[in-house]
């Protein structure tokens, strides 16, 4: 636990004054009793509320390019050594991009992610991930992000020359633990993405997944690696141990190991936008509305290869929870508009 004269509390107030927490710190919150739960969140609300108030900001995202990828992440459905039952198909046409970004649009989404599987993309691809930004940038008023690999500064370029607003490239895991997920790149590879990104004038996108076997000192780490990476919008996911995946058996998580790793997120990267991403209905299941206690952002509707819960169930989430959804210039959405996406 902490020290006897160190409170949660006091935790927030060393976020909001920029302070990193130490290490002893971090570990006491993911080793908290059950008991000490609510009070962890209610610190981890007064950092969230300070820089997004009580708004939520919605993601879409799009598996524009399924399969087929010959790097060997243990806890992927698309990689080189997954044998999951799972649709693969080259990139898609644009109408169904478009289609999608549509969709995106209807449900009052602040940002259009679009991934492509691969290692890095190649040209004649990224060539079609370029015309699709500019289409979507051209329809839709909403951000857009890449997602496509390991890229290159050039790579950089050209995406922020299309219109591109944000990339993700995540870390996943701890550079110490990286070998254990993955041996057909290695960490620096992408930190290299992110520090490419992190010179353009596009938003950088980094984060983790939780539960492949990780320990506590992983997870802080990687927390403190996208600190100093000065990383602005941080996805947590949550592994979904997929059936035929190397990583099928792992993902022994539950709710309130999932609400600490974000709280602790919270205190460590406090003005970043952090997002509950895969395995959020899996593993919060019940408790997925205190979630929003420390985190500010969701994804809504599908993830890349498994399916999340109805839009429907998401806007009800975050209304009877008291939040207000965010429309994507980042001013709340009015109760007509929220009445209006409750009954499409």
């Amino acid at each position: 636990m902490l020290a006897e004269l160190t409170t949660w509390n006091d935790l927030a107030d060393r976020a909001l004054a920029g302070e990193l927490i130490s290490h002893d710190e971090a570990r006491a919150v993911l080793s908290a009793p059950d008991d000490a739960l609510l009070d962890q969140l209610a610190a981890a609300y007064r950092v969230r509320r300070h820089y997004h108030g009580n708004r939520v900001r919605l993601h879409f995202l799009l598996n524009a390019q399924s399969g087929l990828c010959p790097e060997d992440c243990h806890y992927c459905s698309q990689s080189a050594v997954s044998t999951a039952e799972i649709e693969k198909y080259p990139f898609m046409a644009r109408e169904k991009i478009l289609a999608a970004a549509d969709r995106a649009a209807s449900l009052n989404v602040g940002t259009f992610c679009m991934v492509i599987s691969g290692r890095a993309p190649g040209e004649r691809v990224f060539g079609k991930v370029l015309e699709a930004v500019r289409e979507v940038k051209e329809k839709h008023n909403m951000n857009v992000c890449a997602c496509l690999g390991l890229l290159t500064e050039d790579h950089v370029r050209r995406l922020e020359e299309a219109g591109v607003d944000q990339v993700n490239h995540n870390l996943n895991s701890s550079e110490r633990f990286t070998s254990e997920v993955v041996t057909t790149h290695r960490f620096e590879d992408r930190v290299a993405t992110v520090e490419h990104v992190a010179r353009s004038g596009m938003k950088t996108c980094s984060g983790g997944i939780i539960g492949m076997g990780e320990s506590d000192d992983d997870v802080i780490d990687l927390a403190v690696s996208l600190r100093e990476l000065g990383v602005r919008s941080v996805p947590v996911n949550f592994l979904i141990p997929i059936p035929g995946t190397p990583f099928e058996a792992r993902g022994a998580l539950d709710p309130r190991r999932c609400l600490r790793v974000l709280c602790l997120y919270r205190f460590i990267l406090p003005s970043q936008e952090i997002r509950i991403a895969g395995g959020r209905e899996v593993h919060l299941r019940s408790m997925q509305p205190l979630g929003l206690y420390a985190a500010n952002s969701i994804f809504i509707g599908d993830y890349l290869t498994t399916p999340g819960q109805s839009a429907r169930a998401d806007f009800e989430m975050i209304r009877d929870a008291g939040f207000v959804l965010e429309d994507p210039d980042g001013s709340p959405v009015d109760d007509s508009r929220l009445d209006q996406l409750l009954s499409s």
